[in-house]
């Protein structure tokens, strides 16, 4: 029976440590294991490797020793045991083969081993298996002794290689284990240290809901990754706090600015049938229509700031002639108590959205006309990069310290606070919102005849 696909994706899911901590305590058990295994191979073959060079010096020194105990070309019967290694053994060999003498447990055997003409390794020979365990270490040394060439054969069984192997088979089962087990308990608590400022933001984020956008996370006061992280959430928190108190602000000042066009339509309407016969229903339908368009401007309004809040302005540029542009916004202005003055130099084009371009324009244009005494002038200029174009007006300006907050939503200065004055203060909002979604800037400053110079500049 073949058990479904999702159920190994469950099974793996299941096995697989969800905790950080957990993860990285096994990585490193993991990784500390491979590391230890692969540093005790390479001690354990440097050990070997020493262990055999010790033994082969000491048999050589043996083998220099029996040389040393020889009297003219007669040798000791038996030979002198070995001062370093009591379990070594000799033979001292003629040309031949024969054995002139050997060590006490080798004495009356024939050779264990040989060494070939030409060669320095040592052949073991049959009568060794009687008398030998087969791991040995061995030396053949060819020298004179008395005018007489013999060779001189030291061997010893391999102790030292089995303490080694007894040595690193103690640290395989109880020193890395032991090592290991502390290792990951020292990882463990290290993990859980540096985390616990993470489980203190997880635990502030999740209690933090779209009413309440005031609480920030704990900041650990380091400046490693987690206290980057907790500084960047803060700062996240905190444009979000502010945008959403924005939207807030908003909504209840759209709201108002709705309900106030409404309230007086319905009031109008409500009078006139109330006293149906008398009611003056021209007037009545006149103040409707005038507070429609209010109405249907400030739908457009919103709906442009809508536009802009998703990124949708400045969408299919093209050039645009800024003359042929202010010179229509000029033409299509009601303002018979005021000069509009234009003077754009012939060929000023910019790239972008007609109709965008044109809303903000018209927006700043009225906000001079609006203000202006009698004069308003719409000039432009610039440079090889960008396109500079001023709109003045000779009205009582707007304080320093103002010009900055006129471009937030719903701001009117208290000389235009009156329904009468047609604002909703949501026109130079748009006019910023258009030229940040081309690139441009727009700049309050002081005209010279005591106004407002609002000057926009554009990227050619």
């Amino acid at each position: 029976m073949t058990e479904h696909p999702r159920g190994w994706y469950r099974l793996a899911r299941t096995a697989h440590p969800r905790s950080v901590r957990t993860r990285v305590t096994f990585l490193a058990g993991i990784a500390l294991t491979a590391a230890v295994m692969l540093g005790l191979v390479v001690m354990y073959l440097l050990q070997v490797g020493q262990a055999k060079r010790t033994t082969a010096d000491q048999l050589r020194t043996y083998a220099v020793q029996i040389e040393q105990s020889a009297t003219g070309r007669v040798f000791p019967r038996p030979l002198p045991p070995s001062v370093l290694d009591a379990q070594a053994q000799a033979q001292v060999l003629a040309p031949d083969g024969t054995v002139l003498a050997a060590t006490r447990d080798l004495d009356g055997r024939s050779a264990v081993f040989s060494l070939p003409p030409g060669s320095t390794t040592p052949v073991r020979q049959k009568a060794a298996d009687d008398i030998l365990p087969a791991e040995v270490s061995v030396v053949g040394e060819r020298t004179t002794v008395g005018g007489r060439p013999v060779t001189v054969v030291t061997v010893t069984s391999t102790n030292q290689r089995d303490q080694v192997d007894e040595t690193f088979a103690r640290l395989l089962l109880i020193g890395v284990p032991a090592t290991l087990l502390l290792a990951c308990g020292t990882v463990w608590w290290v993990v859980g240290r540096a985390l616990r400022p993470v489980e203190q933001i997880r635990r502030t984020v999740t209690a933090i809901t779209a009413a309440d956008l005031s609480q920030r996370v704990p900041e650990p006061g380091t400046d490693d990754e987690i206290g980057h992280l907790a500084r960047t959430m803060n700062h996240m928190l905190t444009r979000l706090d502010d945008s959403a108190a924005r939207q807030r602000r908003f909504v209840a000042d759209a709201s108002h600015e709705l309900r106030s066009p409404l309230t007086a339509i319905r009031t109008g309407l409500e009078v006139g049938l109330a006293h149906p016969a008398r009611a003056p229903w021209p007037d009545i339908a006149t103040r409707a229509v005038r507070q429609t368009g209010r109405l249907e401007e400030l739908i457009s309004q919103l709906l442009t700031l809508a536009r802009a809040d998703v990124g949708q302005l400045a969408a299919g540029q093209e050039t645009v002639d800024l003359g042929a542009l202010l010179t229509e916004i000029r033409a299509t202005t009601t303002a018979p108590h005021l000069r509009i003055d234009v003077s754009v130099p012939p060929d000023t084009t910019v790239t972008g959205n007609p109709e965008d371009l044109a809303r903000l324009f018209r927006n700043l244009v009225d906000n001079a006309v609006r203000h202006a005494g009698s004069t308003v002038s719409l000039t432009s200029g610039g440079d090889a990069g960008s396109v500079r174009v001023e709109i003045s007006d000779d009205g009582p300006g707007i304080p320093a310290e103002e010009r900055e907050r006129v471009f937030d939503r719903f701001v009117r200065l208290d000389a235009s606070r009156g329904r009468t004055s047609g604002s909703t203060g949501l026109g130079l909002a748009i006019a910023k919102e258009i030229a940040t979604a081309h690139g441009a800037t727009i700049v309050l400053t002081e005209a010279d005849t005591g106004g407002v110079r609002a000057v926009v500049t554009l990227p050619r």
